[in-house]
């Protein structure tokens, strides 16, 4: 009786595990690359020494951990800002992360994008109602084409 009641549960649970469950919706490459492009549209003109690095405006202090994280060593800003290359995949691979992110909490790809283009900006989601971070949030919105 031992050895039936083990192989129906050994069988309920190899079934069960086989039943494919609704996979968590993904945000897809073309449309990280369109908001990647579209905040390197909004993005205010790169000046120098204005405090950031790219076109895509990053603050010195993340540099080191999202090049590490993302292109697999960690770079100064003057390395950062010289090799557009390694700033392209590191503003790809944390907006990647970011949207993911936002996605699977609004289940909206605008609010999404409105979210991560004002994290972005100000370290928040939300809150981005007065400018500079209103203009910037709808120029990348504007832009944004996947």
């Amino acid at each position: 009786m031992k050895i039936v009641q083990t192989l129906l549960i050994t069988t309920l649970v190899t079934t069960v595990g086989l039943i494919p469950l609704p996979s968590l919706a993904q945000i897809k490459d073309n449309q990280v690359n369109a908001l990647v492009k579209a905040m390197k549209q909004a993005a205010p003109p790169n000046r120098a020494n204005d405090g950031m690095y790219s076109a895509w405006q990053v603050l010195p202090n993340i540099i080191p951990s999202w090049t590490k994280q993302c292109v697999g060593k960690e770079m100064t800003p003057e390395q950062f800002e010289k090799d557009t290359k390694a700033a392209e995949k590191t503003v790809s691979c944390i907006v990647k992360r970011e949207l993911n992110s936002q996605y699977q909490t609004t289940k909206n790809e605008m609010k999404s994008v409105q979210g991560v283009a004002c994290w972005w900006m100000t370290g928040k989601y939300q809150g981005c109602d007065r400018d500079p971070s209103k203009t910037y949030v709808q120029r990348v919105v504007n832009a944004y084409k996947p």
